[in-house]
């Protein structure tokens, strides 16, 4: 089953031209990512506590089409690349009520310990590694 985040744009998210600031976009995929995460019982806290963080470590987006106050946004993040070390997941960022297409974007993340050493998920946390390799293949 394919993960639906939606989220309500608030007043504060848009600027002088009553549109949402670009930047908060990447904070929307941040919130679609963490809610996803805890869904597949992944979440960042449970990751911590078996030693395991996903740093950022690159961010690209295409902006397609602007929201503004009031609109619904519908975030789907899936996996599109993983290997055990590195992991991309693409977001498609649509408008409820249109169904047009807002944004398409992508995070780039590595998998490291606490002391931020990378490390190789395979190795470090099989049943981890083999639910993320699972949605890579959805």
């Amino acid at each position: 089953m394919k993960f639906v985040f939606e989220r309500k744009v608030n007043y504060y998210e848009t600027d002088k031209m009553g549109v949402v600031h670009h930047s908060n976009y990447i904070r929307y995929m941040e919130e679609a990512r963490c809610s996803w995460l805890e869904s597949i019982k992944m979440s960042f806290s449970l990751l911590e506590e078996n030693n395991i963080t996903i740093p950022v470590l690159g961010v690209n987006c295409t902006y397609k089409y602007h929201v503004t106050f009031g609109d619904t946004i519908v975030i789907r993040p899936y996996v599109k690349e993983y290997s055990g070390v590195r992991m991309t997941v693409g977001y498609e960022m649509t408008d409820k009520e249109t169904g047009k297409v807002v944004l398409l974007g992508e995070t780039k993340h590595c998998f490291t310990d606490k002391s931020l050493k990378p490390i190789n998920l395979k190795k470090h946390n099989p049943e981890f590694s083999n639910k993320f390799q699972a949605l890579l293949e959805e």
